[in-house]
């Protein structure tokens, strides 16, 4: 007897500050019916201090996001919907921290042991069963964070986005934990052109069909 077809249990999508995760998230999360699990922004205790003062508070930071999408993904395991996650548990280790070490914005007492933790953690979770990254170069960035013009997002440093998008890169290019799809921000408006995220929906039936 055939195996019945089984479903994604977690889509998650990964990629710089303003690349577009919470509105393709949302967007998504709306055409298939899947439950969305957003970044906790509004309510997070650090990011304003983090952003005025980002060596005082990269480690609060980095553990509170670290926490957060730890609940996340222990939420994702033990429901059964399908759920997609905006931004991933990867990102903070691979990127976000790292980042902030190599700019001497975080100590590196705090580095081994943020990174000690993480690898505990990584552990007892699984990676996605697809991850979308939305690939941006630095102007569209700008642009995007301009444009939704939240007030803590005034005081980054274009040098810190930058060295992200180096760090986002170079992950991408050694991710194997799963299967990828990349969306090249830049050549695809799926916000605002409906034929753009059709497009995106198609790409990602495809994954997911080609996966289950």
């Amino acid at each position: 007897m055939a195996d019945k077809k089984k479903t994604p249990q977690h889509i998650a999508i990964a990629g710089n500050i303003g690349a577009g995760k919470t509105t393709l998230t949302t967007m998504l999360a709306r055409h298939f019916k899947w439950t969305p699990h957003f970044e906790d922004v509004e309510h997070n205790p650090y990011l304003v201090d983090f952003y005025e003062d980002m060596y005082r508070w990269s480690f609060n930071l980095q553990v509170y996001f670290l926490n957060s999408r730890l609940k996340q993904l222990i939420d994702i395991r033990d429901g059964k919907e399908t759920v997609i996650q905006d931004r991933t548990i990867y990102e903070d280790a691979y990127i976000f921290a790292p980042n902030l070490y190599e700019m001497g914005l975080m100590t590196k007492r705090d580095f081994e042991n943020y990174t000690s933790f993480f690898q505990t953690l990584k552990k007892l979770t699984s990676p996605p069963d697809l991850l979308i990254y939305l690939k941006a170069s630095i102007p569209k960035l700008v642009d995007q964070i301009q444009r939704r013009g939240r007030d803590y997002e005034e005081n980054i440093r274009l040098d810190y986005l930058k060295r992200l998008n180096e760090f986002y890169n170079k992950w991408i290019e050694q991710y194997t934990d799963g299967p990828l799809l990349i969306i090249e921000v830049d050549n695809v408006n799926f916000a605002d052109n409906e034929e753009d995220f059709a497009e995106v929906v198609r790409r990602i039936d495809a994954q997911i069909h080609g996966l289950f």
